[in-house]
């Protein structure tokens, strides 16, 4: 892979893809891509590349409070998603899928509407969920990982889903996040705090996901950010860098 430096290397891993034009990162839910790669999307965004962001759910199973307006917890998360976004830098598109938060399914049909995007946004990257990952409990997050895996198959080749109006376009590069075995590493020095500001506009998330309660007086959140923080610094002490984020890299498309 190109871009690999001798720290990589040693650690028995690549570092570092060249700066996409387009990158596209496809999550189950509203927070998921902030988790999994908001610090490599912010370096790229810095760049000059175009991020574009896919979540696939609704994000509505995302309140511990059982008297929560889901119509609302919906449409905060989708705003939450946005800001978000744009904390990172991203000048692209923000598409909500709006499938039932918990009830995704890889299906042909969904797998059609990945293609779709994958095709009219023509990322050179895109990132997801690793499917693979061993005992992985929330099924999102596995069927998530399908979906972006089979959605790039079914989107490089012309003669799936003939229905699209659009034409068939092929990666150079599908990045997957969470995975157990990684081959790569994205230095991301100097953008982890962009990372936690991004997840940070996640509110809805703050107890639930963060352990951040609404009386904090700052020392939950000052926790939050050190558990963000340090694990890039544990990720960049694996490929010789102050701060990273690792992947399993497939490159052959």
């Amino acid at each position: 892979m190109a871009g690999a430096d001798p720290a990589g290397e040693r650690a028995g891993m690549n570092l570092d893809l060249p700066v996409p034009g387009r990158a596209l990162a496809v999550g189950a839910h509203p927070d998921d891509i902030e988790f999994g790669c908001g610090a490599t999307l912010a370096k790229w965004a810095a760049a000059g590349c175009v991020v574009h962001h896919l979540v696939l759910t609704d994000g509505s199973k995302g309140s511990w409070d059982p008297t929560t307006d889901l119509a609302e917890l919906v449409h905060q998360r989708e705003q939450e998603q946005r800001a978000a976004a744009r904390r990172l830098g991203a000048t692209g598109e923000v598409v909500m899928l709006g499938q039932i938060d918990g009830e995704l399914e890889s299906s042909l049909a969904l797998r059609a509407q990945v293609a779709y995007w994958i095709r009219r946004l023509q990322p050179d990257v895109v990132l997801g969920h690793d499917p693979w990952k061993r005992y992985r409990l929330h099924p999102d997050h596995r069927h998530a990982g399908w979906l972006t895996v089979d959605g790039v198959v079914a989107a490089r080749d012309p003669h799936f889903h003939r229905d699209h109006d659009v034409a068939h376009h092929r990666p150079s590069a599908l990045l997957l996040f969470e995975a157990d075995e990684p081959n790569h590493a994205e230095d991301v020095t100097g953008h982890g705090e962009t990372k936690v500001a991004a997840l940070l506009e996640h509110r809805s998330q703050w107890r639930s996901t963060m352990h951040i309660d609404p009386g904090d007086d700052g020392t939950q959140l000052e926790a939050f950010r050190a558990r963000v923080l340090g694990r890039l610094r544990d990720h960049g002490a694996e490929v010789g860098v102050p701060e990273a984020e690792l992947f399993l890299a497939i490159v052959d498309l």
